[in-house]
């Protein structure tokens, strides 16, 4: 079970710092509404994170039940991550200004059931954000052995972190906005991008060289 923990808590913690209009808007409502306001919008982001892990858990279940033994998983699911770091980065060499004033006037209005709604519906509307989910799913899954109790200690200490760290984000809203310049946002973006490509890249060897991995298993288990 801690081994399923520490497992997701890299993952909160990279998806939290995922830059795009929910990052942007949920500094801007901390600003101008306050923490309260913020963590209620994050709320619905988060349930609609929610939603996506059950679909694509769904969806994908059977598929890695069949296969969750295979090495050609591990390269489906690095490939897969692989393809979404090269299109997010080569998304952002087409990318010619950085609007950092992404936001919805009607969003920050002090209507928590409002804005509980607004960030569920601006997170289920970005159908990227599912095929994000669907590549974890496929590349943690095998190593979890699909074993529902199992995922959802992961998925609740990914869901964890990711609500842990956007408090210290709220908290530091000011401070945080003034550090994100265009220059800066399109480095963490590229940042983002090469560790989901280093990601799929490890999950494709692993797939490529099980026999290895298997060696190298028992000798940490040996050393344990």
């Amino acid at each position: 079970m801690i081994n399923d923990i520490l497992a997701g808590i890299p993952w909160g913690i990279f998806l939290s710092f995922m830059i795009g209009p929910v990052f942007f808007i949920l500094l801007e409502t901390s600003i101008i509404k306050g923490f309260r306001a913020a963590l209620v919008f994050d709320l619905g982001v988060i349930l609609g994170d929610i939603v996506f892990i059950g679909i694509a858990y769904l969806g994908s279940y059977r598929l890695i039940q069949s296969l969750k033994d295979q090495p050609a998983l591990f390269i489906f699911g690095g490939v897969l991550m692989l393809a979404y770091g090269i299109i997010s980065f080569i998304q952002l060499k087409k990318e010619q200004k950085i609007n950092t004033d992404i936001i919805d006037k009607e969003i920050v209005k002090k209507n928590y059931i409002s804005l509980f709604i607004k960030g569920f519906l601006l997170n289920i509307i970005n159908i990227g954000v599912l095929g994000f989910w669907l590549a974890i799913i496929i590349s943690v899954g095998p190593k979890l052995e699909m074993q529902t109790p199992r995922m959802i200690t992961f998925f609740i200490a990914v869901i964890g972190t990711y609500l842990f760290v956007d408090c210290i984000k709220i908290l530091l809203a000011k401070q945080l906005k003034t550090k994100l310049t265009p220059v800066n946002i399109l480095k963490i973006k590229k940042g983002i991008s090469i560790v989901m490509m280093v990601f799929g890249m490890v999950l494709i060897t692993q797939g490529w060289f099980p026999e290895e991995k298997e060696m190298v298993k028992k000798a940490f288990e040996k050393i344990e």
